[in-house]
């Protein structure tokens, strides 16, 4: 008497023809080593930049050996990052155009902030002019 096919008996038979197709490790195709393992980021004391301070065991994961935390100002931050004070950090768009505009030789990766303003006003208040 033939058996029954199952849902139990199919995933268990993908999960194994799975288990077997699995690359051994020396089978996995390995990118190159980095050629730099250093890396430095801005840091100045505000929440909201938090995930670039707790990155580090990924960084280390893809290669990173060095990972440096430099204490900046929050004044000069932008400006700081385009002399070459430190390679990442996290800001808001205005002080990266003032820092272009001082003339701060840099390259924004992604927009930062999109969601962290607040607008307070009162009852009174019945429309915002752009």
């Amino acid at each position: 008497m033939p058996q029954m096919q199952t849902r139990r008996r199919v995933l268990t038979a993908i999960a194994a023809l799975g288990a077997v197709a699995l690359p051994t490790p020396h089978l996995l195709a390995a990118e190159p080593a980095l050629e730099i393992t250093t890396v430095r980021f801005g840091k100045i004391p505000v929440i909201c930049f938090a995930p670039q301070y707790v990155c580090e065991e990924l960084l280390r994961a893809e290669g990173f050996t060095d990972i440096r935390y430099v204490n900046a100002e929050p004044a000069n931050y932008s400006a700081d990052l385009g002399r070459g004070k430190y390679d990442f950090c996290a800001n808001v768009t205005p002080a990266h155009i003032a820092a272009f505009a001082a003339g701060a030789s840099m390259a924004i990766l992604a927009g930062v902030h999109a969601g962290c303003y607040e607008l307070f006003g009162h009852g009174g208040i019945r429309g915002i002019a752009i």
